[in-house]
């Protein structure tokens, strides 16, 4: 179970809403993964679109909708976003986004930091994505944001868990704040969401590894599984690592002997 501001969710993946091929592909992936939310980038969706045309159609009832501020590039921006997002929708919820450069696409900590604690005061449950650092991790967790979400690597890249050490760091200062940590950006295939959750994340959002998968719906289904395979993992704990080789088998009693 995922609990972000009092909420919970018994699946701990999410899926975004872009890149999908079609609606209706886009619809299978979110029932192959068994999500309970999906985020939806609220300036790239015309939301006064009638019938099918409109994405809200296809996003299976009783599904929660993350609104997001994609494409923000200043505080300003995001903050406008935010509150039209919640004028239609009607969800104070919100994921936190202003990228500041657009070729790498990474997200801007200082006008982050600045939106989300403008947004905490006005009532939104704010969901910063933001770059794996320790010390904005802490900033975001005292303004009173109800998750962190640092990305892996680059959003779109595939290019895995990048920085698992100092993901793992960004982790024990959020739990310290009694919050979710949910990795989001950068997981390519099923093996990066485990990963992912294996080094303690709460939770993981993607959309690009499933939507330009040669077959999002198998590959839904496949980060279903590797989020549950992942979390088991953390919890059950993993085996210490070594430098030498132990043997798997007891060495005392061996047959023929002395």
């Amino acid at each position: 179970m995922l609990t972000i501001a009092g909420r919970t969710f018994r699946n701990r993946l999410v899926l975004g809403t872009g890149k999908y091929r079609d609606f209706a592909t886009m619809k299978a992936c979110y029932e192959a993964a068994a999500v309970d939310m999906v985020t939806l980038a609220v300036r790239r969706f015309d939301l006064a679109a009638k019938g099918d045309a409109n994405i809200l159609a296809w996003i299976p009832a009783g599904l929660a909708l993350l609104p997001n501020t994609a494409g923000c590039a200043t505080r300003e921006e995001a903050l406008r976003v935010a509150r039209l997002a919640r004028e239609a929708l009607e969800t104070p919820w919100v994921k936190l986004e202003v990228i500041a450069d657009p070729v790498s696409l990474y997200p801007d900590g200082e006008e982050t930091l600045r939106a989300a604690e403008i947004l905490v005061r006005e009532g939104f449950v704010v969901l910063p994505y933001v770059n794996a650092d320790p010390v904005l991790a802490r900033k975001l967790c005292e303004a009173g944001c109800a998750a962190v979400m640092p990305l892996g690597s680059a959003i779109g890249s595939g290019l895995g868990i990048q920085n698992p050490q100092v993901l793992a760091r960004v982790r024990d200062v959020v739990a310290g704040f009694g919050l979710p940590l949910i990795v989001d950006a950068g997981v390519g295939t099923a093996s990066d969401a485990a990963v992912a959750m294996e080094l303690g994340a709460d939770g993981v959002l993607l959309n690009t590894a499933v939507a330009e998968a040669g077959d999002p719906v198998r590959m839904a289904g496949a980060m279903d599984l590797a989020v549950r395979a992942g979390r088991l993992a953390f919890e059950a704990g993993r085996m210490p690592r070594r430098l030498y080789a132990s043997p798997s088998s007891p060495e005392a009693g061996v047959v023929g002997r002395s």
